[in-house]
Parts: structure tokens; C-alpha cells; sequence
């Protein structure tokens, strides 16, 4: 009698992505850049990458 094994997967199939979540708060990460570090941009530690926004009131320029 012939055994029959199935194929080891050792690659994810085509059109799929591995998951990759955050080191920090464990939240899957979809953003291309956070995923290659593997921090969220709430979590990173290194506060160069950090997706802050910083409003600053401003008088309008004369003139215009």
C-alpha cells in the first residue's frame, strides 16, 4: 500500500502577506514602513519615526 504525505508549505501561498503585529500594543500593523519595523507609529520608541502632527496657530501673512 503507497503512502500518501502531503507537500510541506514551506512558503505562504501567492496573493497572501504574513501577518505582523506591533511589539508595543500587539495590534496588527497594515501600514508598508511599520510593518518593516514592527512598531506601530503610536508605540515606536524611536520618536524620528513618529507620525505626529504639531498645529500651530499662525497670524496671517500681510498682503495676501
Amino acid at each position: 500500500m503507497a503512502s500518501q504525505q502531503q507537500e510541506a508549505l514551506t512558503e505562504q501561498p501567492s496573493g497572501l502577506r504574513r501577518r505582523v503585529w506591533c511589539r508595543g500594543c500587539q495590534r496588527e500593523l497594515t501600514d508598508p514602513e511599520s510593518r518593516a519595523r514592527g512598531w506601530g507609529s503610536e508605540c515606536d520608541p524611536d520618536y524620528r519615526t513618529r507620525l505626529e502632527r504639531r498645529d500651530v496657530d499662525q497670524d496671517p501673512i500681510p498682503g495676501l
